[in-house]
């Protein structure tokens, strides 16, 4: 019995020993990397997505820009009316969308704002919106386009006129 068990056990040791000859084990070579081949093949890979995607993103951030100066001009709009029914008048020129904000209750008699939730936004493009008050000869007839205030942002490029995102933005459009 000891015989055949000292006989396994030699031939386990040949067949580990010539099994450890057939793979030998690889060490890490410390050069080893990526090819700048394959580097410049990803970096081209990367420049071509870029240059189809980039230019869509950028439209989108003009949208985005175009739609967030219409909605804070519904907003002033509507703090506009609230304020018209508390004090029964639209701001002057010289008051402007200040008035929204702030105002001296014995000068502006009914006043109970502020008439937004946080302070007067600037437009999109960091610039103040314009306030243009109804003209003087407005006939009181609610809702004539020539009895309400216009409240106008000049667009990307502060210009009046333009087009895409140099566009105004004006309390007309709907």
């Amino acid at each position: 019995m000891l015989i055949g068990t000292l006989r396994l056990s030699i031939l386990f040791s040949r067949i580990i020993h010539r099994s450890a000859l057939r793979r030998p084990r690889r060490l890490p070579d410390a050069r080893q990397g990526f090819s700048l081949l394959e580097i410049l093949v990803v970096l081209a890979i990367i420049a071509m997505l870029a240059a189809v995607v980039g230019p869509r993103l950028f439209a989108q951030l003009d949208r985005s820009k175009t739609t967030t100066g219409r909605l804070q001009i519904r907003s002033i709009e509507a703090a506009l009316e609230t304020m018209r029914l508390d004090i029964g008048r639209l701001p002057t020129q010289q008051e402007g969308l200040a008035l929204l904000m702030q105002a001296d209750p014995q000068q502006v008699a009914g006043w109970s704002g502020p008439y937004l939730d946080k302070a007067l936004p600037s437009d999109p493009w960091n610039r103040p919106y314009i306030y243009i008050p109804p003209s003087d000869a407005a006939d009181g007839t609610p809702g004539a386009p020539e009895n309400r205030a216009k409240v106008i942002s000049y667009g990307a490029d502060g210009q009046e006129g333009g087009q895409g995102a140099n566009a105004d933005i004006t309390s007309d459009q709907r």
